[in-house]
């Protein structure tokens, strides 16, 4: 299932960069972050391929991948600063979410937001998903920004890099990446356990 999805998954995005070259990546890695899990980790690399072929500048190729990034999360924030707040307040008590859980939330992301942004859109999974949690807590919009495209960067360079170097076999990564994202989802599942024994306990 997983191979078939990434099949798949390849197929567009070379169809996509292959027909629109630097708007494609943009494109792409905007879809990413407007929480669809289209994987980064096979859009970048295989830019980074198409630099090795002479196709793409490196450096602008990662430029384009960020670009997208603050691109996509624009809709990722706005859902969650107009509709996800609201939304919260009313029906969170149905999943375990209180008015102090988002003053909590609030607070976080008035104290440490520019460095939770930033750290996220250096992991996987979470970088797809980062931006909804800062527009619920209505984070300010220009440093969330500069922190999406400061963080997303690196990140869109490292995989590009990696494409550029391997070149015929940039599809080889393609297994220690899906390791590093199933750790990274123990880690939220542990998470979402923590956070429902906590509050049921409370209750």
């Amino acid at each position: 299932m997983i191979e078939k999805f990434f099949a798949l998954a390849f197929q567009f995005i070379a169809w996509v960069i292959g027909g629109a070259g630097y708007a494609g990546i943009v494109l792409l890695m905007a879809i990413e972050s407007a929480c669809i899990p289209l994987p980064s980790e096979l859009i970048m690399p295989f830019a980074g391929y198409l630099v090795s072929t002479g196709h793409f500048n490196l450096y602008w190729a990662a430029t384009a991948g960020a670009l997208g990034c603050n691109l996509g999360s624009v809709l990722a924030y706005e859902i969650g600063y107009y509709g996800g707040r609201p939304l919260v307040e009313k029906y969170g008590k149905y999943v375990l979410m209180s008015k102090h859980d988002l003053e909590l939330a609030d607070r976080f992301f008035l104290r440490y937001g520019g460095a939770a942004v930033f750290v996220g859109r250096l992991l996987p999974v979470i970088r797809t998903f980062i931006a909804l949690p800062a527009g619920i807590s209505r984070m300010k919009r220009i440093p969330f920004h500069i922190y999406t495209f400061v963080g997303s960067w690196p990140w869109c360079f490292g995989l590009a890099y990696i494409g550029m170097k391997m070149g015929d076999h940039w599809m080889d990564i393609k297994p220690y990446f899906l390791r590093f994202k199933e750790v990274i989802v123990v880690l939220l599942v542990i998470a979402v356990v923590w956070f429902v024994r906590t509050h049921l306990k409370n209750r």
